[in-house]
């Protein structure tokens, strides 16, 4: 299902549960009800319990932006040292070069086809990646270098080697999603006191009233949402994050 999708049904359902609530409430009120007599206790903390969910909220979307964002640096970042690893040994040997380069591919080709979706769907990275990168450090390590330009070359490849192997541990520690589970409950049932609250002002069935309410239900699920789409710092598909591996590599 796609996110759009899922986003749109999130905010309608929001906006419609709302909605229904008010429009079944307003019958049950009596002809003699006073909308200006809530009190003015209620108004303020309906006001600090809004100012306070808006500032979890923005904490939370920060949080995980940040994660996001350091995700998709150490992508970028494996992605290019392996692609420099790859350009590099073209000073070796013909043989070492094609072995190098084969086994680069080999596990570039793994990460995206079988990594990937592993790692989205479990958390965590798997065995023969790192097996794979290792037999990559292997071959350049264990290259003797047979002239000085060679020579010059052996340490900004292991050095390049070793960005990657970097970049795959950050990947590694950042697999999992990033707000926990208390979090979420949080969120969520901060969500559910502020949709509440709005209903202790007494609204009415006026079309600026509901279309007001609709809003500000549709806006916390559309907040709620976001946290959930970058709550994966590598997405929910496959596609979404592989791209600085399918531009340098042939997959």
């Amino acid at each position: 299902m796609s996110e759009w999708l899922v986003l749109a049904i999130a905010m309608a359902a929001a906006c419609a549960v709302v909605l229904s609530i008010t429009v079944l409430r307003q019958r049950r009120i009596g002809a003699d009800d006073d909308p200006s007599e809530t009190p003015d206790v209620i108004e303020y903390m309906t006001m600090m319990v809004g100012v306070v969910y808006a500032i979890v909220l923005g904490l939370a979307i920060a949080g995980v932006w940040e994660a996001r964002t350091g995700a998709q640096d150490s992508v970028r970042a494996e992605a290019q040292a392996l692609h420099e690893v790859s350009e590099r040994v073209q000073a070796y040997s013909p043989e070492a070069r094609d072995r190098i380069r084969a086994d680069v591919q080999s596990y570039v080709t793994y990460v995206v086809k079988e990594e990937w979706p592993e790692m989205l769907k479990e958390g965590e990275l798997t065995d023969k990646g790192r097996t794979l990168l290792d037999k990559v450090r292997t071959d350049v390590t264990a290259y003797e270098p047979r002239n000085d330009q060679e020579a010059q070359s052996y340490q900004p490849l292991l050095d390049q080697v070793g960005a990657a192997d970097a970049a795959r541990n950050a990947r590694a520690q950042n697999a999992e999603p990033t707000m926990p589970g208390v979090v979420w409950f949080g969120l969520i049932g901060g969500a559910l006191v502020a949709v509440g609250l709005i209903f202790t002002l007494q609204i009415r069935r006026s079309a600026r009233e509901l279309l007001l309410a609709g809003l500000y239900s549709a806006l916390i699920a559309f907040l709620l949402f976001l946290i959930w789409d970058f709550n994966s710092p590598f997405g929910h598909d496959v596609d979404d994050f592989v791209t600085p591996f399918t531009d340098l590599f042939s997959i």
